[in-house]
């Protein structure tokens, strides 16, 4: 019966000193976890048992003995400990994908565990650069997300910084509707609680008002407003970025030593910072545009956003 075997870095296991080619007797009684040779027919049930850590070693091994079986442990009377397993031998007898320093990761350039998905340091993700887990969806730096680019928790929207969202672009808890900072809103573009209804400040509204643009009255509703005027893209940032590690400082390699074989890290940033980035970064048509809305003011706008224009 052939199998796997982890031992500490110095090749010993449970204190008892092992050497590659050679063949072990225990003499006596064998019992899982308690007495005779352990091994895996798996490897990655190994690590079950032991860390998964590159500075223990790991072999082929034949158990030549009596041998029992306990769910995915084996003990045997006698063992033959065959060839040393290299780390990276290790990673893509654990991997499907490749690059990963993870295990159980069908995807590829994984540093955390369980992934489907690429270039996640979090667990159990089907989406791609997820420094959370148990994500669906792509970029998610929180957790039990199924949309993408989500900074808070358990979101099925995209774009969330708040938690348990099922609409789009909430900066607000508990919204159903879309681009809400309030909370408990099912329409959408609320910045006020339990709104039915669109645009509003208030509390427990189904009707729509008019929307106020810096701090103004506009005269317009909702729908109105829309119809009239365009909002440029450099307004629908995203709170998590992914930077590949040519462009990473000394300091983000140092404090994201895995990103070597990731290729880079998910980067999580406040509010005002990726909104100056995408801002700052805007065409001059669209920058143009924001100057255009009703009621503009530079002064509020960089009090909402941490950027003039």
């Amino acid at each position: 019966m052939k199998g796997f075997k982890v031992y500490n870095k110095d090749f010993q296991c449970r204190n008892f000193q092992y050497e590659i080619g050679k063949e072990y007797l225990h003499s006596g009684e064998i019992s899982v976890c308690h007495s005779g040779f352990h091994f895996c027919e798996k490897l990655i049930d190994c690590f079950s048992y032991y860390d998964f850590d590159p500075k223990n070693k790991v072999s082929h091994v034949e158990a030549t003995g009596k041998v029992i079986t306990e769910r995915n442990k084996s003990v045997t009377s006698q063992i033959l400990i065959g060839d040393e397993i290299s780390w990276q031998q290790v990673l893509e007898l654990v991997n499907i994908g490749t690059g990963n320093t993870g295990k159980s990761n069908s995807g590829n350039m994984n540093s955390g565990d369980c992934n489907s998905g690429d270039m996640n340091s979090g667990d159990w993700n089907s989406g791609n650069m997820n420094s959370g887990d148990m994500n669906s969806g792509d970029m998610n730096s929180g957790d039990r997300n199924s949309g993408d680019r989500n900074s808070g928790s358990s979101n099925s929207g995209n774009v969330n910084s708040g938690w348990r969202c099922t609409g789009d672009w909430n900066s607000g808890n508990r919204n159903s509707g879309n681009m809400n900072s309030g909370n408990m809103n099912s329409g959408d573009c609320n910045s006020g609680d339990w709104n039915e209804c669109n645009n509003e400040s208030g509390y427990f509204n189904t009707e729509n008002g008019n929307v106020r643009l810096f701090n103004k009255d506009s005269g317009m509703t909702n729908e109105e407003f829309y119809s009239r005027y365009r909002i440029p893209r450099c307004l629908h940032f995203a709170l998590t970025v992914w930077i590949n590690s040519k462009k990473m400082t000394a300091e983000e390699k140092k404090d994201n030593p895995k990103h070597e074989t990731s290729g880079g890290y998910l980067k999580t940033m406040g509010y005002k910072e990726s909104a100056t980035k995408s801002i700052s970064g805007a065409s001059d048509n669209d920058k143009q545009l924001i100057r255009n809305l009703p009621n503009y003011d530079a002064d509020v706008f960089e009090e909402l956003f941490g950027i003039r224009i």
